[in-house]
């Protein structure tokens, strides 16, 4: 069996931030590393800069990724690169990965590290919001693309798969305005108040208030999938298990299934026999070879 027949016989896998269970998230050493693992595609989130770059940051802040401390949106990107994003993982980055001062990473620098790859390889894009940029995050790594020779029409650049993911429905309506909708997926999760609180470090009242915006935004959300106007749908596996009416109706309306974050076997398991079409994880290899050992066509 060839690898693209391989491949087609079992869900797709993605590398969430990198293979960032090895390697600290979003850093060159965690994206080679996904691509060693035989990752499928890789997922990365996107924040802009107060010059306007596209930087790859989960958080709005630097405090628990760098040695760093502020709004990412409050520096330049000559102020981020002298900071240290990885060494906050505790783990030893090989010499062919870079070295420290090297980790961080723009969107087109990643664009290269995948155009290098030597083989198809997908990259989903997620947008961070709140940004204080509001839509202008997504013009900014759009323009970003296009200036790399992404197409529109097919959303690939070169050997790469592009697709977009937010978990805000105005991010997704406003994509969907310059990509087709087989390469959108709106995140979809439950929103639990203490959680909110607890990550965002928010009194009582400040944290309800968020979590009624948020779970706004999940209704408007699934009310986009129910539509079929985003043609992939990115539930967490927490949500997959909560909710698997929501789940099969889905399915059966022809969605594509991107399920996140799938690290425990159990739940690789669940996705496979639900017939999920990609799986995004922090242990590629580790999840590919589960895969592998027993592949089956998707159902």
């Amino acid at each position: 069996m060839t690898t693209e027949e391989s491949a087609a016989a079992r869900p797709l896998v993605y590398a969430h931030r990198g293979s960032s269970g090895a390697f600290a998230e979003h850093t060159r050493a965690a994206y080679l590393q996904a691509i060693a693992d035989g990752a499928d595609g890789v997922e990365c989130d996107v924040r802009l800069t107060r010059d306007q770059r596209v930087v790859l940051l989960h958080d709005a802040t630097l405090d628990r990724t760098s040695d760093g401390t502020g709004q990412v949106a409050d520096r330049t990107l000559e102020e981020l690169r002298p900071l240290d994003f990885s060494s906050w993982k505790g783990a030893r980055i090989p010499e062919a990965y870079g070295a420290k001062s090297e980790q961080f990473l723009t969107l087109p620098e990643l664009l290269d590290i995948l155009r290098a790859a030597g083989r198809g390889i997908g990259l989903a894009i997620e947008f961070k919001h709140p940004s204080p940029y509001q839509l202008g995050l997504e013009d900014r790594v759009l323009d970003v693309l296009r200036n790399k020779g992404w197409d529109p029409g097919t959303s690939v650049l070169e050997n790469i798969m592009v697709s977009f993911m937010s978990f805000s429905p105005d991010s997704v309506k406003h994509l969907l305005e310059s990509a087709p909708a087989g390469a959108v997926c709106q995140l979809v999760d439950d929103v639990n108040v203490a959680d909110i609180r607890e990550e965002l470090r928010l009194g009582a009242l400040t944290g309800g208030a968020l979590a009624n915006v948020m779970k706004a935004a999940q209704a408007e959300g699934e009310r986009i999938l129910d539509r079929g106007e985003a043609g992939i749908a990115g539930p967490a596996i927490g949500y997959v298990r909560a909710h698997a009416p929501t789940v099969q109706r889905w399915l059966a309306s022809g969605l594509r299934f991107r399920v996140w974050t799938v690290d425990a076997r159990d739940d690789v398991e669940r996705c496979r026999e639900l017939g999920i079409h990609e799986i995004t994880t922090n242990w590629p290899a580790q999840v590919l070879s589960q895969l592998m050992a027993d592949s089956r066509p998707l159902r």
